[in-house]
């Protein structure tokens, strides 16, 4: 068996101190970093926890039942999360993604979402306030996030089949009840939810199509998104990689697809519409997306800071080292100070590990493994 690691134990040694520059200045609303990437997307997770055990993600034989999660005194809380927030969108951040682990397991999650959704960008517009699920909660949840200002919702969904489904997830959750959970986000009013599809070779790949067809028409976007080198416990090879050309080209063999402009600088996945008679995209079809930062990396325009669960700050999804704000927070440090510590950080950042995949080892040095992506989120 592959040598394993526990992570968050990992992490929370290696934490390095966010220092704060002698001559702070304070947020200009915009802060770039060494490559000239604006700092546009915050990513926070709320919980190092998720009662699903998928095996590119939290495999079982790591997150075992004696798995030593963080104690909740660890946790940022609420109030500390969102002055956090409130300092990133200072320089400029415009979208704010709940995640986790499952963010649904945080006790009185849209009690955070209303606090987020109060707050301004430096233009004064309300942020978009976004949060990424498994949906087993979902349809207990969906009103109550509604409610509370939630924007979006993003469901992670990898089968239609519910054998297969139960099988990814590892505790023989039915898909029904995922489905459920995204009628009833729908029902609640959420006009623009996604599904996340991470499609791994010889294990559901035979479920392209099938989630295709069902979501076609459906007002709901599909993502495929390739399986990632995220961490060092899921084992990751390159042949369980379904290329996104590759997929493509199955889906193209059924429906007539046109390639649509990004929606937003930065964004991840590329677009395609479903066509209509005239080869024309028909919105009332919908569109899939296609995020390969396996195969066609998009660092160059990444804008994404991820904040992990008990406030460390990391500058890539495949980064080896995080910055802990905590301990800025909890020392007493005013607002100009923790601000100046983030500018500093983005300002010094150069991440670009899709990028130079190719060219790094096989396998990360025990000093420079990567964060797990259950401790940031995706």
């Amino acid at each position: 068996m592959p040598e394993r690691t526990i992570p968050v134990l990992d992490w929370r040694r290696r934490a390095r101190p966010a220092t704060i520059p002698p001559s702070p200045a304070a947020p200009t609303g915009v802060l770039h970093d060494a490559l000239g990437r604006p700092l546009r997307d915050l990513r926070i997770s709320v919980t190092d926890r998720c009662n699903f055990r998928c095996g590119y993600c939290m495999p079982k034989e790591v997150f075992g039942k004696d798995y030593p999660y963080l104690p909740h005194s660890a946790l940022l809380r609420f109030e500390e999360i969102t002055r956090l927030a409130r300092l990133f969108l200072a320089h400029g951040v415009r979208k704010i993604r709940l995640t986790g682990g499952e963010p649904l397991l945080r006790k009185d999650i849209e009690a955070l979402v209303a606090q987020l959704a109060a707050l301004l960008t430096v233009d004064g517009r309300a942020p978009e306030v976004t949060l990424t699920t498994n949906g087993a909660l979902l349809a207990r949840k969906a009103q109550a996030l509604k409610d509370a200002g939630l924007d979006r919702l993003t469901v992670s969904l990898d089968a239609l089949d519910d054998a297969v489904f139960r099988r990814m997830n590892d505790v023989d959750f039915p898909v029904a009840e995922v489905l459920a959970g995204i009628a009833a986000a729908q029902q609640a009013g959420f006009a623009r939810i996604k599904v996340n599809m991470v499609v791994k070779r010889g294990t559901n790949d035979p479920q392209i199509l099938p989630m295709a067809r069902h979501f076609r028409g459906s007002g709901i976007t599909l993502r495929f998104i390739e399986y990632m080198d995220v961490g060092n416990s899921n084992g990751w090879r390159m042949d369980e990689v379904l290329p996104s050309d590759e997929l493509l080209a199955r889906l193209r063999a059924e429906f007539s697809l046109v390639p649509l402009a990004p929606s937003a600088p930065g964004e991840t996945a590329e677009r395609w519409g479903y066509a209509d008679a005239q080869g024309r995209h028909d919105p009332a079809l919908g569109e899939i997306g296609l995020i390969s930062s396996v195969t066609h990396a998009f660092c160059r325009d990444c804008n994404r800071a991820r904040l992990s669960t008990e406030g460390q700050l990391f500058l890539c999804l495949f980064a080896h080292e995080g910055w802990d704000l905590r301990s800025l927070l909890r020392s007493g440090a005013d607002d100009g100070a923790i601000a100046a510590a983030i500018a500093a950080i983005w300002q010094g950042r150069t991440a670009r590990y899709s990028e130079l995949r190719s060219t790094l080892p096989a396998a990360p040095a025990q000093g420079a493994r990567r964060v797990e992506m259950s401790y940031i989120g995706g």
